[in-house]
């Protein structure tokens, strides 16, 4: 069964989101596997967002993720990382199709550019190996 590793971004959590984006997870027929509340320090997000450390909105990006609260996860089920994508929406809110959890609860980007979409999920494979190692391998080792 495949994994892949999720966030709901600050903007998510302080709007009170966090359990309409689980039971979206939960009712797609996803397993929840581990799920911790945590307040990112700049070092994960630097190592979690390294290909975009040359981007003129890295800055405004990392700030935002230090905003407050995160909560992360691993979900598991057929196809989940594609899956995840699709229920996620398209990156910019703007763009990103009504019943998709951006195209319900994500803004389009300010007058800086700069954009609070909600929720993150893992593009490939390799990508959810890496994230969920970087967030939550203390508790998949755990569970070895």
């Amino acid at each position: 069964m495949e994994k892949t590793f999720f966030m709901i971004k600050p903007d998510g959590v302080r709007r009170g989101l966090i359990g309409e984006v689980l039971q979206r997870i939960e009712r797609r027929g996803f397993t929840l596997d581990a799920l911790q509340l945590v307040t990112p320090s700049r070092e994960h997000l630097d190592e979690h967002y390294h290909q975009l450390k040359d981007k003129a909105f890295y800055p405004g990006l990392i700030d935002y993720m230090m905003s407050g609260p995160i909560l992360i996860g691993v979900i598991s089920g057929n196809e989940v990382i594609e899956s995840w994508r699709t229920m996620m929406g398209k990156t910019n809110p703007k763009d990103a199709a009504p019943g998709t959890i951006r195209g319900d609860f994500a803004q389009a980007p300010d007058e800086n550019g700069e954009m609070m979409n909600v929720v993150h999920g893992s593009d490939s494979r390799d990508s959810a190996k890496r994230e969920i190692e970087l967030w939550l391998g203390h508790l998949t080792a755990e569970n070895k």
